[in-house]
């Protein structure tokens, strides 16, 4: 018997989380998203083996770097997947309790459905099941993130159209054609975000013999990290960390040539993943892309110029979704109230 059969109305009660590698969000039906919180937890390690939680969230990211001795902040997700299992479920039942605590009166267990990216293995599902359910749901429904992009995106995912939409999170950038409530073809890569943090990191070293943090990376990609030269606004920033060389802390200023620079290869592999898309296409559902364009979604997105570069590329109109941070989230938070939709993108094994 189809686990929906037993269903009747929508998750009134229910959450729709989008477990990133860089943020976590959880919607409620009524109230939409209710948390949104950087996927990092802080620990403090007592003795061999049992570990004490300290914070979650936005207050752990803070802590990145700045940990004393045995206590340290830990991301949990890497490249999309679940690399701490047991500080995964301790964060996902901190967000839990949280929304239930404060937007729930119902004592019962929620329904939780979760977006994850397409590219990862059956183990890899079975690991966010599973955490999910230790961390306190009745019941857990896994969709792909592409489709749930794509739903946020409000694109007609379930017409016999083709609609292609580029996913670019903190661990993994995915590309998917979607038509009649399928993904047709999808390509998926471990450049995300994070890769980005590391190679302005990387670069710091290399080229100054500068030591920066994961957060300092993180802020120097946002500010002045840009994909083509026509995106230039010729800004630059103070960056502080440490000297390889001397030991001593140093400052440098960082100009966004540079960063334009440093970034290349990670923008050329998203351009070349797409690319690869489009070949393996079906020529009708390319012939819609054509006409629609490509989508982009995700906090990656959002680097200057990037969108004019894989125009420039594809020789296509590529275009943001209406709130791409948000398309992974509001999609699977749509999906609560779809039940039929639930039934065609829901992954089963």
């Amino acid at each position: 018997m189809s686990v929906f059969s037993s269903l009747t109305k929508p998750f009134a009660q229910d959450l729709a989380i989008d477990l990133g590698t860089a943020n976590t969000l959880v919607c409620t039906q009524k109230h939409g998203i209710v948390i949104r919180e950087p996927s990092v937890v802080a620990v403090q390690r007592i003795s061999r083996g049992e570990i004490r939680i300290l914070a979650v969230g936005q207050v752990a990211k803070e802590m990145m770097g700045r940990t004393p001795r045995g206590v340290e902040a830990i991301r949990p997700l890497k490249d999309g997947v679940i690399s701490n299992f047991d500080i995964a479920q301790e964060m996902l039942s901190y967000f839990i309790r949280e929304t239930q605590q404060q937007f729930s009166t119902l004592k019962t267990k929620p329904r939780i459905v979760i977006a994850i990216p397409s590219g990862i293995t059956q183990v890899e599902r079975r690991a966010v099941r599973e955490a999910a359910l230790l961390a306190g749901a009745k019941e857990v429904f896994l969709i792909e993130e592409p489709m749930a992009a794509a739903i946020g995106a409000s694109l007609p995912v379930q017409e016999a159209t083709g609609s292609l939409i580029v996913d670019i999170g903190g661990g993994t950038t995915e590309v998917a054609v979607i038509s009649l409530a399928s993904i047709v073809f999808s390509a998926f890569s471990r450049v995300g975000g994070d890769v980005m943090d590391e190679t302005v990191s990387q670069y710091a070293k290399q080229k100054y013999n500068l030591l920066i943090g994961e957060r300092t990376a993180e802020n120097v990609k946002i500010l002045l990290g840009n994909a083509i030269e026509e995106s230039a606004t010729h800004q630059t920033m103070e960056v502080r960390g440490r000297d390889v060389i001397s030991g001593v802390p140093k400052t440098l200023l960082f100009h966004e040539s540079e960063l334009r620079e440093c970034l290349a290869d990670n923008c050329a592999a998203i351009v070349k993943l797409v690319k690869n898309a489009l070949e393996q296409t079906p020529p009708e559902l390319a012939a819609d892309i054509v006409d629609k364009g490509i989508f982009l979604a995700g906090g990656g997105s959002m680097l200057a110029g990037l969108d004019k570069l894989l125009s420039e590329e594809v020789n296509l109109n590529v275009m943001h979704a209406d709130d791409p941070l948000n398309c992974v989230a509001l999609g699977t938070l749509k999906v609560l109230a779809e039940l039929d939709l639930l039934a065609q993108i829901e992954l089963n094994n």
